[in-house]
């Protein structure tokens, strides 16, 4: 039995403890936004924030977040009007989308610790988010545009 709060919201699942955080979130909670995709914690498809920590859903074991706080790609923003989810879609960042969740999860969590990163700042910390796509270059200009985002939402 595991008890932590996911999305702001108090959850309680009866799996067993070394049950990957990801199949909780999919299958027993339906939230299938977070994406499954290497299995090993390398692509970053499974990102999600873990005491406001970007942690790869798909190695971390559910025992391991007992009591914890737990933000999914749907509770970031209620309507998708964080700031990356409105400059992932203004500049057109998705092709085939399958990683998005996971980058934008990435991306929040650096904008909280960097909020106005250089190109290196966001190549450092978004390298192990993988794009089979290769967006890479929108993904690092919706970052920029985000983080002005962010700063002009914060002076208001």
């Amino acid at each position: 039995m595991a008890n932590f709060k996911i999305n702001g919201k108090p959850v309680r699942v009866d799996v067993d403890n070394d049950t990957p955080l990801l199949w909780v979130i999919r299958d027993e909670l339906a939230m299938t936004g977070t994406k499954f995709g290497c299995g090993i914690g390398t692509c970053g498809a499974c990102t999600v924030h873990v005491g406001g920590r970007a942690t790869r859903s798909c190695i971390t074991p559910v025992e391991a977040v007992e009591g914890a706080d737990i933000t999914t790609i749907e509770g970031l923003s209620e309507n998708g009007e964080h700031p990356l989810q409105v400059s992932w879609q203004k500049l057109q960042v998705p092709q085939c989308g399958y990683c998005q969740s996971g980058q934008i999860m990435q991306a929040a969590a650096l904008l909280k610790d960097i909020p106005n990163p250089t190109d290196s700042d966001i190549d450092a910390v978004m390298g192990g988010n993988l794009c089979r796509c290769m967006t890479y270059v929108r993904i690092r200009s919706a970052i920029h545009e985000a983080a002005n985002g962010v700063k002009e939402d914060s002076h208001e």
